[in-house]
């Protein structure tokens, strides 16, 4: 009997129009669903627990090989959302950033961005659970996914990660990717790709099945999360990846 390829995705709402197919049935003979937050998904993907995941892009540099190996991703050109800073006072007061548990490439992003584009120093504190509730004075907090959405209508002062990233660099930013820490032959890698694509093509229904009382999730869908990973996408993806400091390049090949 055939072992089925274990594949990691994302809980959270942005995710859903990529994985609506195999939610479907469509590949459910060759692919076993396996679902957690980014960083979760992310640690599989290292241990060899899954053998390819929808996974936060930081982890490329610990990967011994590793190829991207569909059209689509979760990234942003401009405002994403739910990747945000939240915080009760303007930037230049905050003296402490809570980090997101949930997160690898947003952590990395907004080290980056509060270093090298707003010019603070803040002290960043690692979190768990509940963590969101402890915004207050001049304690801020990154918060991604489906919270920021519910975080949105209680911060005053919000500061969108993808909205940063571009006016710092002109470019889309690239959170997670499809991943693969093993080869994968053309036949499978099509079929992957047209699942991925069966959800964007019915986004009305899959925003339907997936409403939110906080926020259009339609909209959220077709003006906020980009789908679909482009040149501008792997410009802006290898630049992220050249700031964390590796040589690696974020489309090598595993064949190479």
């Amino acid at each position: 009997m055939q072992t089925k390829i274990r594949v990691g995705a994302v809980s959270y709402l942005n995710t859903k129009p990529l994985i609506y197919g195999f939610e479907k049935g469509l590949m459910k003979d060759d692919v076993e669903l396996i679902i957690d937050y980014p960083s979760g998904i992310a640690q599989m993907l290292l241990e060899n627990k899954i053998d390819l995941g929808l996974v936060p892009v930081a982890i490329l540099p610990e990967l011994k090989q590793y190829e991207i190996i569909s059209d689509y991703c979760i990234s942003c050109d401009g405002e994403v959302a739910s990747v945000c800073l939240f915080s009760d006072v303007p930037l230049d007061s905050i003296e402490k950033i809570m980090l997101d548990y949930q997160s690898r490439t947003s952590v990395e992003l907004i080290k980056i961005l509060a270093k090298k584009f707003w010019k603070i120093d803040p002290v960043f504190e690692d979190t768990s659970n509940g963590y969101q509730d402890r915004i207050s004075g001049k304690t801020a907090a990154l918060v991604i996914g489906d919270r920021a959405l519910y975080q949105r209508k209680k911060s005053p002062y919000i500061y969108d990660l993808g909205l940063e990233w571009k006016k710092f660099t002109g470019l889309p930013f690239v959170f997670a990717a499809w991943i693969a820490n093993k080869k994968f032959d053309a036949t499978f890698v099509k079929s992957f790709n047209e699942v991925n694509g069966f959800g964007l093509a019915n986004l009305t229904e899959v925003a339907e099945k997936n409403q939110l009382e906080v926020f259009n999730i339609y909209k959220y869908y077709t003006s906020y999360i980009s789908y679909h990973l482009d040149e501008e996408k792997r410009k802006g993806l290898d630049l992220f990846l050249g700031m964390l400091g590796t040589e690696k390049t974020a489309f090598k090949s595993i064949s190479h």
